[in-house]
């Protein structure tokens, strides 16, 4: 959720009003992460306040594809990733887009992109993706359940589709990486078979993964509502106020200011998404933070019935069923905060759908959304302390892992502000690993 635009069951702890009696904690940013961490920290008694210039979860959460997969530990640069730059570039309808006229600014992270995809440094990002993001699922239940919201969450896999073995290889290494920290894969093979688990599916495809273990939600952004609403239930305030920098006391972080004046914080969480960098900027801190701009297409009526997200790996495009209707989200296009959406994108968004379920209605597609994504080199979110700054904790950078990644970290992020010590080392997520 931006934060500089205008914007930008009871734990022990809590007194008998509601009013927490821990410390004072500011949480930047009313996205699901930051939300999720909100949750966490009031659950455990914390005094939380939640800023955003808008409303919870009404950002990138709204507008993700639903999916919850824990077991996405591939980071989006893999060994040969170099030899895709190129289309990156030229291609305008590539499932990974950097426009010309944004080709030099985004020149520095693209390097350190390419740099991130040697193996040795791979195989160590999947290791700390796999500890985060392990128990996912198991973290949505926990905070779900305890809001009475269980239905919002789907557990009936996800289907990949390829039109071939030959199709496939090129995303072998990502599967066997995957594969290698856990995740069970069902090969499908023949449309028969697939269609034994989506029957509607009538497109040219002949291979299928089918990954039993991952889910969806039904509604990302009614889940982000749910637990913002937990977060005040807790005894912990969502406050619509942009942020406009940390404030800062002592050489410490002290509070975060608003144009409404200072608030004053013991700990201030940076959950501000895409526009996190640009709070951090003045302190020294300087985070190598781009926007994927994600898009999707929602139709309330596409007249095929899909039991859970389908992902033609054409461009890897999500086809979910949701409650209000079937939604295709996916690609990645680099452009900044301000550039205007591009249409085209929507637009192939369509044709993704159309290749697996060419009977689909289009007519009456509702306007097609444009998000920010907040996504680092190396795949990896920011998450902990930052040891320059004492009182500042990270929790941004999650890319298209948002949902996924919101409740593992905003538990983990809890205890490793309040206790107990997390199992899961912190240092591959810190903000330091950019120094």
């Amino acid at each position: 959720m931006a934060a500089d635009r205008d914007p930008g069951g009871r734990a022990g702890g809590l007194g008998p009003a509601g009013a927490a009696a821990g410390p004072r904690v500011v949480v930047i940013g009313a996205g699901i992460v930051g939300l999720c961490v909100a949750w966490h920290l009031a659950r455990a008694g914390a005094a939380v306040t939640v800023l955003d210039g808008e409303a919870p979860g009404s950002g990138a959460s709204s507008g993700n594809a639903g999916a919850i997969s824990g077991g996405a530990v591939a980071p989006l640069a893999m060994p040969g990733v170099l030899k895709q730059v190129p289309g990156m570039l030229l291609d305008p309808a590539g499932a990974l887009h950097i426009p010309p006229r944004y080709a030099l600014r985004a020149a520095p992270w693209l390097m350190r992109f390419v740099a991130s995809a040697r193996p040795a440094r791979v195989a160590r990002i999947a290791e700390a993706l796999s500890g985060l993001l392990g128990n996912a699922m198991e973290q949505h239940r926990q905070i779900l359940a305890a809001e009475g919201a269980l239905d919002l969450i789907r557990e009936t896999g996800q289907l990949y589709l390829y039109r071939d073995r030959a199709h496939y290889a090129k995303d072998a290494g990502g599967w066997d990486l995957r594969r290698q920290h856990g995740m069970r894969v069902e090969f499908l093979e023949g449309r028969d078979a697939i269609r034994a688990l989506e029957p509607d599916m009538r497109g040219d495809y002949d291979l299928g993964l089918f990954i039993p273990d991952q889910g969806s939600s039904v509604n990302p952004l009614r889940q982000a509502q749910v637990v913002a609403r937990g977060v005040e239930r807790l005894g912990g305030s969502i406050r619509r106020a942009a942020v406009r920098a940390l404030a800062t006391e002592g050489g410490r972080v002290a509070g975060a200011a608003t144009a409404e004046g200072m608030i004053p914080a013991e700990h201030v969480v940076l959950a501000a998404g895409a526009w996190s960098a640009r709070l951090l900027a003045p302190l020294g801190l300087h985070v190598p933070l781009e926007t994927q701009r994600g898009y999707h297409v929602m139709l309330p009526e596409a007249g095929i019935a899909l039991q859970r997200p389908v992902v033609p790996a054409d461009r890897k495009a999500f086809i979910s069923p949701m409650e209000g209707g079937l939604r295709v989200a996916g690609t990645v296009e680099f452009g900044g905060l301000e550039a205007p959406p591009t249409p085209r994108r929507a637009e192939l968004l369509l044709q993704d759908l159309r290749n697996a379920f060419p009977q689909a209605r289009t007519e009456g597609a509702e306007g097609f959304w444009m998000g920010h994504r907040p996504c680092l080199p190396d795949s990896l979110p920011v998450i902990g302390p930052v040891k320059a700054w004492p009182g500042l904790w990270c929790a941004f950078g999650h890319g298209h892992l948002g949902l996924t990644g919101s409740a593992p970290t905003g538990a983990l992020l809890a205890q490793a502000m309040l206790g107990p010590v997390p199992n899961l080392d912190l240092t591959p997520f810190g903000v330091e690993r950019f120094a």
